[in-house]
């Protein structure tokens, strides 16, 4: 339910609203929580649009606002806002129809997307036959993201680049394990280590910030869209590049270093192809270690969430099994640079 609400009142309230913005009557139907979505939550919808230039029936995804959310996860306009950027230069991504910013439809802010066909499971696609090419447009798509001015396309709710990216970072990754009740050593380990092996900062791009396996959608050995942008912003192109391949991201299918549906090099050619830049391979290992910690943070601030008893939730709770793992890996990383 939406705070409360039953499939039958959602079908019954977006009725109204759809109609009132398509300017006709608009039937909506079978509504259904979607899987996923510890951060937000996405039902499928059915519209039934009367007439106009929107007249059919078309498959929807409304995404709302969870109970509550984690630091640095964008409003639902602001999301609304960078599916639009993104659809615009190529990217696939499910096309974006409306945004509600107003609570007293739903209870919570909304926007309303079109649905597209495929699996996004990570534990599934991972086991599936690995289509030939899949890796490349998984690196082309990542470069058209690259290519987003968020000072020209409607973005300036990200504001100024930081001139650091690796540094601020770590600031805000410190102050995140802060207002945190327990300690975790191995993740300011990882922290301290980023910090004393800083790479120069390079001119900050828009980066998806989430780019990973379960995040996108595969119908038949084909990139669907590309989904979960409520992360992005600001920061140095390689971590979105390394955030993709990092161990943590391929569901088991370690031998597949890209998101576990591919190598790396596939998916390293994908993106030197559209964006006519060579990656500096040396580079996005230390940007992997950052993966890993910013995993580990984001991890602790979900259990938090539950435990706090902010939002009762199994899967916010079962969350924290993997800050040990997490711990681990970034440990094992640091060693290679300390032995």
């Amino acid at each position: 339910m939406v705070m409360g609400l039953t499939a039958q009142d959602i079908t019954e309230r977006l009725s109204i609203y759809l109609s009132g913005v398509a300017g006709c009557s608009v039937n909506v139907g079978n509504a259904q929580k979607l899987s996923g979505g510890a951060i937000q939550e996405n039902w499928a919808v059915d519209a039934d649009v009367s007439s106009g230039d929107w007249a059919g029936q078309h498959k929807l995804v409304m995404r709302c606002d969870a109970p509550s959310g984690v630091a640095t996860s964008h409003t639902r306009a602001e999301e609304f806002a960078l599916l639009k950027a993104a659809h615009e230069v190529g990217v696939e991504v499910p096309i974006p129809c409306f945004v509600c910013e107003e609570t007293d439809v739903l209870g919570r802010r909304f926007f309303i997307m079109h649905r597209v066909s495929g699996i996004a499971a990570g534990h599934k696609l991972v086991r599936q036959e690995i289509s030939k090419g899949l890796g490349r447009e998984l690196g082309k798509n990542l470069a058209r993201i690259h290519s987003i001015d968020p000072l020209q396309d409607g973005l300036a709710f990200l504001g100024q680049p930081p001139e650091y990216p690796a540094l601020s970072a770590i600031t805000t990754y410190f102050k995140y394990l802060d207002v945190l009740e327990q300690a975790h050593p191995a993740i300011e380990w990882g922290l301290n280590w980023l910090s004393d092996h800083a790479p120069e900062p390079v001119k900050p791009v828009l980066c998806h910030r989430d780019y990973r396996t379960g995040n996108y959608m595969v119908d038949a050995g084909k990139l669907t869209a590309v989904l979960d942008w409520e992360f992005a912003g600001w920061s140095d192109p390689t971590e979105d590049i390394a955030w993709f391949c990092a161990k943590c991201w391929r569901f088991g299918a370690n031998e597949r270093e890209g998101g576990g549906v591919t190598s790396r090099e596939e998916f390293y050619q994908g993106y030197e192809e559209e964006s006519g830049h060579t990656l500096d391979r040396d580079g996005i290992y230390y940007w992997e270690v950052m993966a890993h910690v910013r995993w580990a943070v984001i991890a602790c601030q979900q259990a938090a969430r539950h435990v706090s008893g902010e939002e009762r939730s199994l899967e916010l709770a079962l969350t924290a099994h993997v800050v040990p793992e997490l711990e681990l890996e970034i440990l094992r990383l640091t060693e290679r640079t300390n032995a």
